[in-house]
């Protein structure tokens, strides 16, 4: 479920070369971005905002400048033990580079499970902080992506070429 504002939860807008983002976090870290399609009245900005959200956005726009590669902002994302595995997996995927949902199965010691390392990816509530966009299909195809292929496609292209995106 991803938290609501109001609800010891505050939120940012985030404007990138991807979209107008939409940060949510406690006091203490981030626990979710939202993709411009998937903002809601109820997770509209906070008039307060957290040192988390106003790091984590400071962070996105280095990254989509080409300047950060490692997110340090503290992430706190809601999911069951499995979701949390991967997601780990998923953190230790360097910039730049690319794995297979496979691979991320064998890592957790669990080969047959690269559907449910798909599922779980797709439930990841921190796409970019957590890159899930990393991860393509067993050849080397982009498959399916929160943000859209496109997204997913721009995200990939900017870590191989920082050059290709500027801030607006």
């Amino acid at each position: 479920k991803t938290p609501q504002a109001g609800e010891g939860v505050k939120s940012k807008l985030v404007n990138t070369p991807v979209g107008c983002l939409q940060l949510l976090a406690t006091d203490t870290a981030l626990c979710a971005l939202n993709w411009a399609h998937q903002h809601s009245e109820t997770n509209l900005p906070t008039a307060n905002q957290t040192l988390v959200l106003n790091q984590a956005a400071d962070e996105l726009r280095r990254y989509f400048a080409g300047h950060l590669q490692t997110f340090t902002v503290p992430l706190a994302p809601a999911g069951t033990l499995f979701q949390q595995q991967v997601w780990s997996v998923l953190e230790t995927i360097d910039w730049g580079t690319t794995c297979t949902y496979k691979t991320v199965a064998d890592a957790l010691s669990k080969p047959s499970a690269a559907r449910a390392v798909g599922t779980a990816i797709g439930r990841n509530p921190l796409p970019i902080f957590i890159p899930c966009h990393r991860v393509v299909g067993s050849n080397g195809s982009l498959t399916g992506f929160s943000g859209g292929l496109s997204t997913k496609r721009e995200l990939l292209a900017l870590e191989n070429n920082p050059r290709t995106f500027t801030l607006t």
